[in-house]
């Protein structure tokens, strides 16, 4: 293998070197194409129906888009209402909506505290499967492992290519349930086999929330205080969906479609949400503010601001990409909803914590930041922070490491992934089959006494 990867690294450059020409695709091509799957006024592309998750973010009026406040809903019950309810209350959530988006309806007393005791009874992993796919395999990378292991469930699974109703909703509250602690002890391998660190691993307990059990399996101390396992029940539920139309989501429904099991469906959504594009650009908008913190802090003037993402926005400073991570969404015009609960309810949070001018900062950038945005676009159409532009933020000050950001979203997400699952499964009925139109020119075969 060593003397295999030693030729791979010393030749590929060479039998690579025009590789791009050979790629390459005249943009004349892609008239009448939706790239990306994109109308060209920057909808999205109509496929299909869902009864799941509705994200609206503007209204049509002859053609044209007219900006609104960001809206989510879940079931069609308003995320914000979800949140605030709990919140007021006092209560975790994400166990009620992971409920409700299965389920269709929002449980009662009794139908809640029976799903908590379904999770609590498969959360523990199978026997051996910690120290054969998770301790022996180690991997760089948490959502890796994670896909792995979720990969891996197959094979632990007495029935796992049955389709019926009672199959599904099993296979995905074992899946909800199991994620946690799956990226709980991949991210403690992982710590102890590539960053040198000791390796501590621990049991979740079946009284507590799944947000509780996170953190307790997660910290090396298996300490939390309340506020903070409720503000992270909070993302739990602005993460756990976000209509089909999600590259993570699509992937799960088009590989269902397929006629595939559940194992590799949700496997696949996971590796979309690894992309920097999908669930990784928290990490990127962290990565973002640490370039910023070497020029500015909260003193700063919205000049030095600017002239700073100036930079950014050049290429010349950052990652050099030209982006504002955080910035924009493929919906939300006015504003993303889930930005605005974050802002609203982490605030005491960061005051605590002695991070509030720290936030403040981050919204400050968000208004230059999307001016700045208009104006090299020479438009005036509203744009907004995502929910990544703050989650990274949230997930630092509750200790949680950059490694961990992505794995987290996946674990929110499992919920609106297996409802896309189930109801690709049930009203589909058509493998998802786009078409791509082909440009190459055509050629006869050259024997190989005459290549060059």
């Amino acid at each position: 293998m060593e003397a295999q990867e030693h030729i791979l690294t010393k030749y590929m450059p060479v039998l690579c070197a025009d590789a791009a020409d050979r790629y390459a695709i005249d943009p004349a091509y892609f008239t009448r194409v939706h790239r990306g799957l994109r109308n060209d006024d920057g909808t999205g592309v109509m496929i299909g129906a869902t009864r799941i998750g509705s994200v609206r973010g503007y209204t049509m009026d002859e053609g044209e888009r007219i900006p609104m406040d960001g809206q989510l809903y879940y079931r069609g019950i308003s995320v914000s209402d979800l949140v605030q309810s709990h919140w007021e209350n006092d209560t975790f959530g994400y166990e009620e909506v992971a409920y409700l988006l299965l389920l269709g309806q929002l449980p009662n007393q009794k139908q809640l505290d029976l799903f908590s005791a379904m999770l609590s009874d498969v959360r523990p992993l199978p026997p051996g499967f910690f120290e054969d796919m998770i301790l022996k395999n180690p991997s760089p990378d948490v959502m890796n492992g994670l896909a792995r292991g979720v990969l891996a469930l197959y094979a632990y699974d007495p029935s796992p290519e049955d389709r019926s109703v009672e199959k599904l909703m099993c296979q995905c509250v074992s899946l909800i349930a199991r994620l946690p602690v799956i990226v709980a002890h991949t991210y403690a391998v992982k710590r102890h086999v590539y960053d040198g660190k000791s390796l501590y691993i621990h049991h979740p307990k079946d009284e507590l929330s799944l947000a509780e059990n996170f953190l307790r399996l997660a910290r090396t101390d298996k300490n939390y205080t309340d506020a903070e396992a409720k503000l992270l029940d909070l993302m739990l539920i602005l993460h756990a969906e976000h209509g089909g139309g999600n590259n993570s989501a699509f992937v799960c429904r088009a590989l269902s479609s397929s006629g595939t099991d559940t194992f590799s469906a949700i496997a696949g959504a996971i590796s979309s949400l690894k992309g920097p594009l999908h669930g990784g650009a928290n990490a990127k908008v962290m990565e973002m503010f640490e370039y910023i913190r070497q020029y500015v802090d909260e003193d700063s003037s919205d000049t030095k601001i600017r002239d700073c993402l100036l930079t950014l926005l050049s290429g010349e400073g950052g990652d050099h990409s030209g982006k504002l991570y955080g910035l924009g969404h493929a919906v939300y015009t006015k504003s993303d909803p889930r930005a605005v609960i974050i802002k609203k309810y982490a605030r005491n949070m960061a005051r605590e914590k002695g991070l509030l001018g720290d936030m403040e900062l981050r919204e400050r950038v968000e208004r230059i930041g999307v001016e700045l945005l208009q104006e090299k676009k020479k438009e005036g159409f509203p744009m907004c922070a995502n929910v990544d532009f703050y989650s990274g933020f949230v997930y630092s000050m509750l200790g949680i490491p950059a490694d961990l950001y992505t794995p987290l979203f996946a674990i929110a997400r499992i919920a609106g992934w297996c409802a896309h699952r189930i109801e690709e499964v049930l009203t589909g009925g058509r493998i998802m089959r786009p078409a791509y139109r082909a440009v190459m020119d055509r050629s006869g075969y050259i024997p190989m006494y005459q290549r060059t």
